[in-house]
């Protein structure tokens, strides 16, 4: 079997440890929403861009509250992510129109985690025929659209799924 590495995902998980504190909850408490790509603020949870997105339209919906334990989130709040989630790929395939999704948590370093300490679950675009040789190859990951327009496309068209 041949395996396709990907070493800019360790330098870029090895790159959060190094900043000060959770850049989550430092993004909910700045209050800059459009600086920090939040799309939504609810009373539990939160949904965010992702800055180093796999796809355009990346998403994140996280708890408001800092906690990297799965099985320590309240009722309240793992509903009001779950609703956030249902929300969003509504909202997703409304703006940007994807084929499919890949929707998930990445739970410890070993699955994947960026940042073990805040869980958050991903929301990722898909199109048929998005996935090619660059990264695998080029060490680049294409994605074709600006975040700051995506982000202004999805917050603008939010209030047709509340």
């Amino acid at each position: 079997m041949e395996r396709l590495y990907s070493p800019w995902r360790s330098q870029y998980i090895e790159g959060l440890s190094k900043s000060e504190g959770c850049f989550l909850c430092n993004a909910l408490k700045e209050n800059n929403d459009e600086k920090n790509l939040i799309l939504y603020r609810g009373k539990k949870a939160f949904v965010i861009m992702n800055l180093f997105p796999y796809n355009a339209g990346h998403l994140m919906v996280c708890p408001n509250e800092h906690i990297g334990d799965f099985t320590s989130i309240d009722e309240e709040t793992l509903c009001e992510i779950s609703l956030l989630t249902q929300k969003m790929v509504k909202l997703l395939k409304l703006v940007l129109k994807p084929d499919g999704f890949n929707i998930g948590y990445n739970l410890g370093k070993a699955a994947g985690a960026g940042l073990e300490s805040h869980i958050h679950n991903h929301i990722v675009p898909r199109w048929v025929g998005d996935t090619n040789f660059m990264p695998a190859i080029g060490e680049v990951r294409v994605i074709s659209q600006d975040l700051r327009e995506i982000y202004s496309k999805l917050k603008e068209r939010l209030k047709d799924v509340e």
